[in-house]
């Protein structure tokens, strides 16, 4: 057995060598990063106001609810109405029997006039009398309608989908039509970066962002780009907004920290197998003709690329893994 896996490392070992072979050092493009604040804000934040004027007897959501377009999320009751519905209940009977006496008025005066024994005068006056409260009639009926309506819109809809931020009143709460009763605010959330302006000449539309994971349960780092830049330093900062996949739509204002880039500049990156640590030394090994010699380098940030070599190296060198 001790065979079989002495030789299979003579088989993978110069295999593994060769994918990690001698490196020539070429400087390149490093894009700095800078950790800024940025808040989770909602793109809008909408208020579902009262349509009309009352108390609140029913409320069906509270804050953090999410809620989609035209959701009832609360009820608005208003006594006055249904009495001025039953008064107008009470003249539209009356107008109904007003109608049947003018239509019978009316037929009785077409009889008469067939029969020679009416004038055209009593003729003209009935027909105008049944017209007239027909005419009464149907305009009790369209108030009746509008009283009816305004009942139906006593129910407060949810005017865009998103999350219910703030429910400002409780069951039994006086408003008035045009009252906010609650504040949604809209979906798709964004974060909302404050830049320091000495970085306002590098910061443009289209920049990644990067956040860390472990912020508000986020599970892994989460990118995105920056997609607005507002021409305005305030504070002595500059505003910007950035979207992000995966950022979620719970916790309006929370405060996370974002990587945004800060600028370009020439360094060396290598690859991290080729830097080995020694009594809080960094060395590298630097090949010269067939000599191989261990040099001591300074180490700058590591990112998913490399470590950047801050001194130590220069375009040309070549590096063997340690």
């Amino acid at each position: 057995m001790r065979r079989v896996v002495v030789a299979l490392a003579g088989v993978l070992l110069p295999w593994v060598v060769a994918a990690q072979g001698p490196l020539t050092v070429q400087p390149r493009e490093i894009v700095d990063q800078k950790a800024v604040f940025a808040t989770v804000e909602s793109p809008n934040v909408v208020p579902a106001r009262a349509r009309i004027g009352g108390t609140i007897v029913g409320l069906s959501v509270r804050d953090g609810d999410a809620v989609t377009p035209g959701q009832a999320m609360a009820v608005i009751g208003d006594e006055k109405i249904a009495l001025q519905i039953a008064a107008l209940d009470a003249q539209i009977a009356g107008l109904q029997s007003q109608l049947a006496q003018a239509q019978a008025d009316l037929a009785r005066a077409e009889t008469l006039f067939r029969q020679g024994s009416g004038t055209r005068v009593a003729l003209d006056q009935a027909r105008t009398a049944g017209e007239v409260a027909a005419a009464a009639l149907r305009a009790r009926t369209a108030d009746r309608a509008v009283l009816r309506q305004s009942m139906t819109e006593g129910a407060v809809l949810a005017p865009v989908a998103g999350r219910v931020l703030q429910v400002p009143i409780t069951e039994g709460s006086v408003v008035m039509a045009g009252d906010p009763v609650a504040m949604v605010a809209e979906q798709r959330f964004k974060l909302r970066l404050r830049v320091p302006e000495v970085l306002a000449a590098t910061l443009k539309a289209g920049d990644p962002v990067r956040l860390d994971a472990g912020q508000l349960g986020i599970a892994r780092p989460l990118t995105g780009r920056i997609t607005l830049v507002y021409p305005q330093i305030s504070e002595g900062r500059v505003v910007a907004d950035a979207e992000v996949e995966g950022l979620g739509d719970y916790f309006v204002g929370a405060r996370l920290r974002v990587w945004i880039g800060a600028g370009a500049r020439r360094g060396v990156v290598v690859p991290a197998a080729y830097v080995v640590t020694r009594a809080g030394l960094d060395y590298v090994r630097l090949k010269t003709g067939n000599a191989v010699a261990e040099i001591p380098v300074q180490r700058g940030q590591e990112s998913g690329e490399g470590v950047e070599i801050l001194s130590g190296l220069r375009g040309g060198d070549v590096l063997v893994v340690p």
